[in-house]
């Protein structure tokens, strides 16, 4: 399944190997029917959510967000490359964080790309930035990955609690990485660019800004009534393209095609699948591996094992396998894993499905990504950035309590 996620041939989409391989297991007998519908309806909340996030930022980008932030970022860059990497780290960061990694690699990406090209500066720092950003900087809110949604109902805390311990965590690593990216990358960002043409700047999207922010007070206020978060994103998905359908700026198809099903139905096909490889000896054999406690050594220690999990078998499927396991240690133990599997599959190509994702929009952009850069990058930045997150979360444990 994750080769063909990663090779899609014929260009098929990932749901065609993971539905029928799901739908094989069960048949088998590898996975009990029962356990299968235990899965689907554990990841059915979560699926819908994202769907819904995925739907709320392609419609924040039909309203011009993300060509507004390109506009800001070549008119205060004033032809200097490391303040628009500065720039794209804050836009790309903030977009992680708040509209979920999908946004920062399929709509920032491009419009990063096309910013620094405008502006005859190397755009390989700055989309390089948004690669690593779309895993590093998914650490702050419940809704910023699905590996934190599958997380954060086993970690038992609230929307606020989880972001108040993983803010300190989120602000090390991506500050790490600003570090690390602007000393590898200080060729080409002493190149230089050029000052952007001048010209009226794009309208902000006012409306699309108040919904998003009335979406992000949704999340807060559903996690503290009990009530799922996906009816807080749906809201806000639904507002902009009640906007968008009466403004003709959209159509009902569109809509639907912006919430990525297939990728929807490979989600719930993975799921399945990693429940067989769980309920056929995996579970066993990591069990053994996996600390026990929240002392920082043990935290450490389900961090690295999270992150060495992540970039072989995908951090998708590594979050279904360790977050069962570490989840009676309680939530600093679970919130470890998350650390281990977001920063972690900065290291290969593989670790994440956004980061091939952007290897493809790159590449059809004309811009090459070098195995053997991308990965001296990922030993840089890696394993700096978890260790100095596990001792920032470890830190918040004892100040702030679970």
């Amino acid at each position: 399944m994750l080769v063909c996620a990663v090779v899609r041939p014929f260009g098929w989409p990932e749901a065609v190997v993971a539905v029928p391989a799901a739908g094989l297991l069960v048949a088998l007998g590898a996975v009990t029917p029962a356990h299968a519908a235990t899965e689907a309806a554990r990841l059915g909340p979560v699926i819908g959510f994202l769907a819904a996030v995925l739907v709320l930022a392609q419609l924040c980008a039909d309203e011009g967000l993300f060509e507004a932030c390109g506009a800001w970022m070549a008119r205060t860059a004033a032809g200097r490359s490391r303040r628009m990497l500065a720039q794209v780290f804050v836009v790309a960061a903030v977009t992680t964080a708040v509209l979920s990694l999908d946004a920062t690699v399929v709509l920032l990406t491009p419009v990063v790309f096309a910013t620094a090209t405008r502006l005859g500066a190397r755009p390989k720092p700055h989309v390089y930035a948004c690669a690593h950003l779309s895993n590093s900087a998914s650490l702050l809110l419940p809704v910023s990955n699905l590996t934190n949604l599958l997380a954060f109902t086993a970690a038992g805390l609230s929307f606020t609690r989880f972001t108040a311990l993983m803010a300190l965590p989120w602000l090390v690593a991506v500050g790490i990485e600003y570090v690390v990216l602007r000393r590898f990358f200080a060729a080409d960002l002493d190149a230089g660019a050029t000052e952007p043409d001048a010209g009226p700047p794009p309208a902000l999207p006012l409306f699309a800004l108040v919904t998003v922010a009335c979406t992000l007070g949704g999340f807060v206020l559903t996690s503290a009534l009990g009530i799922n978060p996906a009816w807080a994103a749906t809201a806000g998905a639904f507002v902009l393209a009640v906007r968008a359908l009466v403004r003709r700026h959209t159509t009902p198809r569109a809509i639907v095609r912006s919430a990525a099903l297939p990728f929807l139905a490979f989600v719930l096909g993975l799921g399945i699948v990693v429940r067989a490889v769980v309920d056929n000896g995996m579970a066993t054999a990591l069990a053994h591996l996996v600390p026990a406690g929240t002392a920082l050594p043990a935290l450490l220690g389900v961090a690295a094992l999270a992150a060495l999990l992540a970039n072989v078998i995908n951090n998708l499927p590594a979050t279904l396998v360790l977050v069962p396991l570490a989840a009676p240690a309680g939530p600093g133990a679970v919130l470890a894993v998350l650390l281990g599997v977001n920063i972690g599959p900065n290291l290969t190509y593989a670790g994440s499905l956004a980061t091939l994702l952007w290897r493809r929009i790159v590449g059809e952009h004309g811009a090459e990504v070098e195995l053997g850069e991308f990965t001296r990058l990922g030993l840089l930045t890696v394993p700096a950035a978890l260790v100095a997150s596990v001792v920032a979360l470890w830190g918040g444990l004892q100040l702030i309590g679970v």
